[in-house]
């Protein structure tokens, strides 16, 4: 299992970079220096004091994503400790952009050199000098990052013989609000990880919160959310036999869309957890054991299928009639569903394909059939029990499933020889098209959840 949870700016995907949220107070201050410059020239020096952790890199180094007019360039040791290539750099930079902001970003290099206490003089001197002389006509801003307060003071201290050329004498970035942690850490490990999001590794939201509590910047709150990570990918591989399945007969193209707000189709079908917690209210959020749940979600593999009714209609006739003849026609179409390849294990071999509710005779003849059996769903399920059979699958309908925590009794029990979830719990869910809401799809899935995490013990019995 590889996961991917950069804490440093440096280790962000490119494309990524774009999406973190700018500094007002530093976009602010450059917009201030540009307005000065024109006035009076000359440049402009920020010792930027931050946190490890807080966000400096990103504020400074994106200014130019930010502005169109700022061109944003990272200063590298050589051209900091040498006049003469620094002014290469400058003016090359201003050759390919000009009319433009030029600021130069200084990303803690006093960390790693000797004689950081000589440094803060030497550096402002060169900039003295360039001020006075060849960057008179160039609008360059060099900015100074710096973990120590200690440093940007000896930064400040070292420009009072030119004290034009200081912006601000201790600005400070403290990163992104603690309360805007949550959502920024879920979008980062979201688009660093194909899309997946952090829930399906285990951490909800208010496992988020709780590890925040400890964290004092939000580089520091990554590190730890990718700590907690590392913890949890062993156990995570760690993978029941049991895979629940929850299916939902659907007879239209409305109702078809409510249960699949609540999957991920192209995943066969696994349930959304992102989209189910959108839909609980501010109780059930604080009341419900959302980690636990999340825990039984992975634990077991959940899905949540929607099968159209026109798939059932004709090899659901008489239900009562458990001698029925299932005709093989009907048995081959039923064989091609999403449900059937989920559960047969054939789905990673399946060319996916969304399904489409085509308006038909066959539609709509399935649809006024389904509002006659809502009110029958022992019979339905075990008819269900018995196509399955038909298709060649080993399915039993209702079987108890006991363990040291507690007990289930499975609407439909199938066994196939998968390598990993050998055993499938089939929950069928038969509401009319009135009951088939979102409410009602939420409340049956927090039930399901429920249920099956007593069943592992991630729940007391209550």
């Amino acid at each position: 299992m590889s996961i991917n949870l950069p804490s440093r700016y440096e280790d962000l995907n490119e494309a990524y970079k774009g999406r973190l949220v700018p500094n007002s107070d530093l976009i602010s201050l450059i917009i201030r220096a540009e307005k000065s410059m024109k006035i009076s020239g000359g440049i402009r020096f920020l010792p930027l004091f931050g946190e490890s952790g807080s966000g400096k890199s990103s504020a400074s180094r994106e200014l130019s994503t930010h502005m169109p007019d700022v061109v944003c360039i990272e200063l590298a040791r050589e051209e900091i400790e040498s006049r003469n290539l620094l002014m290469i750099k400058i003016k090359a930079i201003n050759e390919r952009n000009p009319n433009k902001l030029l600021v130069f970003v200084v990303d803690q290099y006093e960390e790693n050199v000797q004689g950081r206490e000589r440094i803060p003089t030497q550096f402002v001197e060169i900039l003295s000098l360039l001020d006075r002389g060849e960057l008179r006509a160039i609008p360059a801003v060099f900015i100074w990052l710096t973990t120590s307060v200690e440093f940007r003071n000896m930064l400040t201290d070292a420009t009072s013989r030119n004290r034009r050329i200081l912006l601000h004498n201790s600005f400070s970035i403290s990163g992104p609000s603690k309360s805007d942690w949550e959502k920024i850490i879920e979008e980062t490990f979201s688009f660093h990880n194909e899309g997946i999001p952090l829930s399906d590794y285990g951490l909800v939201r208010e496992d988020l919160t709780e590890i925040g509590l400890e964290a004092k910047t939000i580089g520091e709150f990554i590190q730890l959310v990718g700590d907690k990570l590392g913890e949890s990918v062993d156990s995570l591989q760690n993978i029941s036999e049991y895979q629940i399945i929850m299916l939902w007969p659907v007879a239209d193209s409305l109702r078809n869309q409510r249960v699949l707000q609540f999957s991920r189709p192209r995943e066969g079908y696994r349930l959304n957890w992102d989209s189910w917690y959108s839909e609980l209210n501010e109780d059930d959020r604080r009341t419900l054991p959302l980690h636990e749940f999340n825990r039984t979600r992975l634990y077991f593999d959940f899905r949540i299928i929607p099968v159209r009714a026109a798939d059932l209609h004709r090899l659901c006739l008489d239900l009562s009639d458990d001698n029925k003849t299932l005709a093989n026609t009907y048995l081959t179409r039923f064989s091609k569903t999403h449900f059937y390849h989920v559960i047969s294990d054939s789905w990673q071999t399946y060319e996916y394909n969304p399904v489409r509710e085509r308006e038909s005779t066959r539609s709509e003849d399935a649809r006024v059939w389904y509002e006659t059996v809502t009110t029958q769903p022992t019979q339905l399920g075990k008819r269900i029990a018995k196509i399955l059979v038909g298709c060649g699958l080993n399915a039993v309908y209702e079987k108890n499933i006991v363990t040291s925590h507690s007990s289930v009794r499975v609407d439909i029990y199938v066994e196939t020889e998968s390598n990993t979830r050998p055993k499938k719990i089939v929950e069928l869910k038969a509401y009319s098209a009135e009951n088939t809401m979102p409410s009602t799809i939420k409340e049956q899935i927090k039930v399901t959840l429920r249920r099956h995490a007593q069943l592992a013990g991630f729940l007391a019995r209550q």
